[in-house]
């Protein structure tokens, strides 16, 4: 095995790369790499991106909040009037951190220098940021997408992602 894939399933070894298989109801999948992987739709992502809206209202914070697929393709993003200019790209860079990694971004804090983190961030161009404030979103286990905030404290950002994902029905764990 290729010596920085070993170091990536050591350091999260619940990330799997098998094909998914879908049932003849669900609402969109992604191909991934000749893998068939199971997505957030539209209107799913626009419900995350309401509760997330409405945490916000009730923390009093400004920020951004941004939803992407499990490959970390954005599929909506909202920016608070008054929310700092960066948080748009920040809460981006968490999502796809996670989505990348099925687990909450601050998980990815600790290994950040890690060779693995560093040939991320360089292949997302810097969308890839290991800090806290993103979840991942599941459905029945599968990883189908995940959700980052920034503008609030890292938890305050964590939370409103929760929040999100909880108003949608869906978990932020497997």
């Amino acid at each position: 095995m290729i010596p920085a894939l070993h170091s990536y399933f050591a350091l999260f070894p619940q990330v799997r790369f098998s094909p998914t298989i879908l049932p003849s109801n669900h609402a969109q999948a992604r191909n991934f790499g000749g893998d068939i992987l199971a997505s957030l739709n539209l209107a799913e992502a626009e419900t995350i991106l309401a509760g997330s809206k409405a945490k916000m209202m009730e923390l009093g914070v400004k920020m951004s909040i941004s939803v992407v697929d499990p490959r970390g393709d954005l599929i909506t993003m909202c920016k608070m009037d008054g929310a700092p200019w960066r948080t748009p790209v920040v809460s981006r860079g968490k999502a796809v951190a996670s989505a990348s990694f099925e687990v909450a971004s601050g998980a990815l804090t600790d290994n950040s220098q890690a060779p693995i983190f560093r040939a991320f961030m360089a292949m997302e161009g810097g969308h890839f940021i290991p800090g806290q404030g993103a979840l991942p979103v599941f459905r029945n286990g599968e990883i189908i997408g995940a959700v980052g905030g920034s503008g609030g404290t890292a938890q305050e950002d964590e939370d409103c992602a929760r929040a999100g994902i909880e108003a949608a029905g869906f978990s932020a764990t497997r």
